[in-house]
């Protein structure tokens, strides 16, 4: 990846994208569109459809029609692995291409989305397409007189709602286990960030999987609430707040009951104790967990919890490497810290930091004359449990730092929150390390690092961070019925 292919991609003109429903590019019935608003100069740089509640419903009928040929569901494992595999292989190979066109929709540094967008979206897609010919069915212990068989078989139309943050990689994470187990797909990325998606749903067709297996359609609020008030829709996984989630999941209540897995948000404590052997590592660690694409992360470690007699100390060190940190331009390769989504959510954040008098550094809007929605990284001490920017997901470049005394203490801030995404524990202390990860109420913990978990382990919440898991093969459970034979000899 060099500087001279993003420059020569950043100029290319983009072709207002038309939504896929049956294997087929369509705009929305009623002609309605929504302007992309690019947040690195704060461009209109294309369109999308606005689908409303008929799209919708054609898009599920389209899945429906699909799941039902057989073409896709009732096809064999491994035929569904070359198919995967051999689309794995072509977002690796427009790997840039969809690199750069997702940095100029939703802004994340070009450095960080390159490897968390495509080249995290390829390896999804791959791990699931070379799990699914090794998943078995069961035979239960029963008598000699009685087999009993237990079959998975794919759910049906599963809804998919991902976000604006990653929306490669999050779509990858929903979608590629619901078709590795045979399901068809009716999935809704954010209208903040389409553009790289329906490229990479593209490349689907393009390594033959059948037409209306896998259907897209682009909205807001209107499209998502269709898929999940939709009566043929049989699961719904979604990432996002949690407003929204509990909104979905009373639209699935109110509808079919169908099944609803959430991903919501996240309050991650990051706790550094005074026996930490390397303060350094930890600071930076610290500093990449919270700022990393404008902390527009669900797991960012956005809560800095510091035990008392170090708390100085390393605070000075967070200020320092925060203060060198690059903001600006996020196809540069030398930018750290890119442009927020949107100038709706850049206001929403500035305006977290109204009346906050202990700002140690940053705060403010920059680079306001490039039209774009960028922010200096903020840092902000002498915090209390009751503090809104404690309590609350920021979702952008804040990060709180209160003392603890002692481990105790750090347990109580770091289980305070309603929130159970992620957390960080950094100790030279095995046993406290394990006492830490057993006591903290969270999907992830991390201990000497932060981030960089892989498609091995799951990811899940605890709390008011949803249910259910991404990533793994725990991941495959959402989207299989199991079903039992019981047979009598």
């Amino acid at each position: 990846m060099h500087q001279e292919q993003i420059d020569s991609l950043r100029e290319m003109a983009i072709i207002s994208p038309q939504m896929i429903i049956g294997g087929r590019g369509v705009a929305a019935i009623s002609g309605a569109v929504l302007d992309v608003v690019s947040p690195i100069n704060g461009q209109v740089i294309a369109q999308l459809p606005n689908a409303g509640v008929c799209d919708v419903d054609a898009a599920v009928k389209a899945a429906r029609t699909a799941f039902e040929s057989g073409a896709w569901s009732k096809a064999t494992p491994a035929a569904r692995k070359t198919v995967l595999l051999k689309w794995a292989g072509l977002i690796e190979s427009n790997a840039l291409e969809l690199a750069v066109l997702g940095v100029r929709d939703n802004g994340t540094e070009i450095s960080m989305a390159f490897k968390a967008e495509p080249m995290s979206a390829a390896g999804t897609v791959r791990y699931y397409a070379e799990a699914i010919d090794k998943v078995y069915g069961e035979i239960a212990p029963t008598g000699l007189d009685t087999l009993a068989l237990i079959h998975r078989e794919p759910v049906g139309v599963v809804g998919a709602i991902v976000p604006w943050n990653f929306p490669m990689m999050i779509a990858a994470w929903k979608i590629a286990p619901a078709l590795a187990t045979g399901n068809s797909v009716v999935l809704k990325p954010s209208e903040m960030a389409s553009l790289s998606v329906l490229r990479m749903i593209a490349l689907a067709h393009e390594a033959g999987l059948p037409d209306g297996v896998l259907n897209v359609v682009t909205g807001g609020a209107v499209t998502g609430q269709a898929i999940a008030r939709s009566m043929d829709v049989d699961a719904l996984v979604f990432t996002g707040s949690v407003n929204v989630g509990r909104s979905l999941m009373q639209d699935a209540a109110q509808t079919n009951l169908k099944r609803v897995f959430l991903e919501l948000g996240g309050k991650s404590p990051h706790i550094v104790f005074d026996d930490t052997t390397d303060l350094d590592a930890a600071a930076a660690s610290v500093v990449g967990g919270i700022f990393r694409n404008a902390g527009q992360v669900c797991v960012a470690g956005s809560r800095l919890l510091v035990q008392r007699d170090i708390h100085d100390i390393f605070v000075d060190k967070i200020i320092e490497l925060t203060s060198k940190m690059r903001v600006g331009d996020p196809l540069q390769l030398d930018t750290q810290i890119g442009a927020l989504n949107s100038k709706v959510h850049l206001d929403r954040v500035l305006a977290m930091l109204d009346g906050v008098s202990s700002i140690a550094y940053g705060g403010k809007q920059i680079l306001a004359d490039t039209g774009g929605f960028y922010m200096q990284p903020t840092v902000v001490t002498q915090m209390d449990l009751g503090d809104k920017l404690v309590r609350e997901e920021v979702f952008g470049p804040i990060l709180t730092v209160t003392p603890f005394m002692d481990e105790a203490d750090a347990i109580r801030q770091a289980n305070s929150s309603e929130l159970g995404l992620s957390a960080g524990v950094w100790t030279s202390n095995l046993g406290l390390a394990h006492r830490m990860i057993a006591a903290i109420r969270a999907g992830v913990v991390h201990v000497n690092t932060y981030g960089g978990v892989d498609n091995t382990v799951p990811l899940g919440g605890f709390k008011q961070s949803g249910n259910g898991h991404d990533k793994s093969l725990h991941a495959l459970d959402k989207f299989i019925n199991k079903k039992t034979a019981w047979i009598k000899l």
